[in-house]
């Protein structure tokens, strides 16, 4: 008697199996009228005014943007860059897309609901979905998290979501952009099977706004600022399951503050080649010791720039949605 043979099956497999931890392909999002934003300057302490002209920021945002997305491809990366109409609502914060949406590889994308209503104008999905598709790129299902509108139970993408894919592992701090509520109704919705949730303090004694500022999950290595968990039992918990399986960098708050040495991603060129990318002012921050623990863990890719760190609060990894998504 042959084989039984389940409808499916490949599909029912690739669903149950653990996810990569390295996408190999980004979307970024060209930051046409990238500026300081007034919405989000009330809780993210990381931007600032440069006293220059608006039309000389968003120049230079530009600039740095598409010498970044060049850097990219030059190490084999596969970057698809989401433009953007000028006649659209202003997002001054657009070039910050892993805040809205997230892949992964059963071919689901996640939209997310966002903290400030500019914000949620970032939310193109007819335009994302577009891209992917055009890239060849395979969507079954389109799943927003919570209420597109929702003021309270916000959860801001992986800005504030780090995940461990292969232990379906989240970890998220609690702030005013990652409610409780959420983290745990979107494990739900994606059947993960550990969330670590925890307080965070910046050197000010404030929330850190976005988890991924102070943390960073790769394959085989970990960056995290242990001294911002100021509960010591949750310092120790977080601490103890990174080790797990990670090499743990600890890094300090000022390197965290002044230097953006949280914010990088590890991913993967298309050969599997894995490569740290990061900005050059975070590449700098860590000392020569950290340095050579990340060199053992991928190729660094460092990128200058400092305007879109300086007015948008943000750098490397939150320029960068990762695709997970499988091929047609």
């Amino acid at each position: 008697m042959g084989q039984l043979q389940i409808p499916w099956e490949d599909e029912l497999v690739q669903l149950n199996a653990p996810a990569p931890q390295l996408a190999r392909a980004v979307v970024m999002v060209r930051p046409v009228d990238f500026a300081f934003n007034d919405e989000t300057g009330a809780d993210n302490v990381f931007q600032h005014r440069l006293g220059i002209a608006p039309a000389e920021v968003t120049r230079r945002a530009l600039a740095e943007f598409d010498d970044m997305v060049a850097r990219l491809q030059r190490h084999d990366l596969e970057v698809l860059v989401l433009e953007k109409r000028r006649d659209e609502h202003v997002t001054p914060d657009a070039v910050f897309p892993n805040n809205w949406f997230s892949t992964t590889p059963n071919g689901s994308v996640y939209v997310y609901p966002m903290h400030t209503p500019n914000r949620r104008r970032e939310r193109r999905t007819d335009e994302l979905t577009g891209l992917l598709l055009d890239n060849g790129f395979r969507i079954d299902q389109l799943s927003w998290v919570g209420h597109p509108f929702e003021e309270e139970l916000i959860l801001e993408g992986t800005g504030v979501l780090i995940f461990d894919h292969p232990r379906k592992r989240v970890y998220a701090a609690r702030s005013q952009r990652c409610h409780p509520s959420a983290v745990y109704r979107y494990a739900r919705l994606r059947g993960l099977d550990d969330v670590v949730l925890f307080d965070t303090a910046d050197s000010r004694g404030v929330p850190i706004y976005h988890t991924n500022v102070m943390m960073s999950v790769g394959d085989g290595v970990a960056v995290i600022c242990g001294d911002s968990l100021f509960r010591e039992d949750e310092r120790a918990s977080v601490l103890a399951k990174l080790a797990e399986h990670h090499e743990v960098i600890d890094i300090s708050r000022e390197q965290v503050e002044q230097h953006f040495c949280g914010n990088i991603l590890q991913l993967a060129a298309r050969d599997g080649t894995p490569l740290m990318v990061m900005s050059e002012q975070a590449w700098h921050g860590f000392t020569p010791a950290q340095q050579r623990t990340l060199e053992r863990h991928g190729q660094p890719v460092v990128n200058p720039i400092p305007t879109i760190e300086a007015v948008g609060g943000g750098s490397c990894r939150c320029m960068l949605a990762e695709v997970f998504l499988p091929r047609r």
